[in-house]
């Protein structure tokens, strides 16, 4: 199974997703990292990505999420997922195996969260651009993430029966 955690900046996507994939024992992917240096470079400088700059990133998530499933490897992924185009392009890969889980949070609180993170690229002004751009999801579990991580993971775990 992949389970692809999924949200705009500062929801805890990366938080949520390497806690449940250790209580899991499952690999962590977390999305940012596969990032072309051109992409993180934009947006480090507060310029939002088009479509066009996520293409490559995109090809290279869905070959992650792929070889997981060749291989059965139990995975979770921490993704922005923002378009329904995006999700559509991972999850048609094996729509049985492949589960969403939509982190959110009042826009204060990821205001907070993003203004109060040290050393990541993604700066606090592009919060608005991802809220925008966030089409919401149909097929995901939907977590509000106010509560502690541990709560939100054991929500997690026991909707998703994992």
């Amino acid at each position: 199974m992949v389970v692809i955690i999924m949200g705009v900046s500062g929801a805890g996507k990366t938080t949520v997703g390497r806690t449940l994939a250790a209580e899991l024992g499952w690999r962590f992917i977390d999305a940012d990292d596969l990032h072309p240096r051109s992409n993180v470079m934009k947006m480090a400088a507060g310029t939002p990505l088009t479509d066009e700059d996520r293409a490559p990133w995109l090809r290279k998530l869905r070959d992650e999420v792929a070889r997981a499933l060749a291989q059965g490897e139990d995975v979770v992924m921490a993704f922005s997922g923002l378009k329904q185009a995006y999700r559509t392009l991972l999850e048609e890969l094996d729509p049985a195996h492949v589960r969403w889980v939509f982190l959110h949070a009042p826009h204060e609180v990821l205001a907070r969260r993003m203004s109060q993170r040290q050393g990541h690229f993604m700066p606090a002004s592009l919060l608005e651009s991802q809220l925008a751009t966030m089409e919401l999801p149909s097929r995901a579990l939907s977590v509000d993430v106010t509560p502690p991580p541990a709560d939100i993971v054991k929500r997690i775990r026991a909707e998703l029966g994992v």
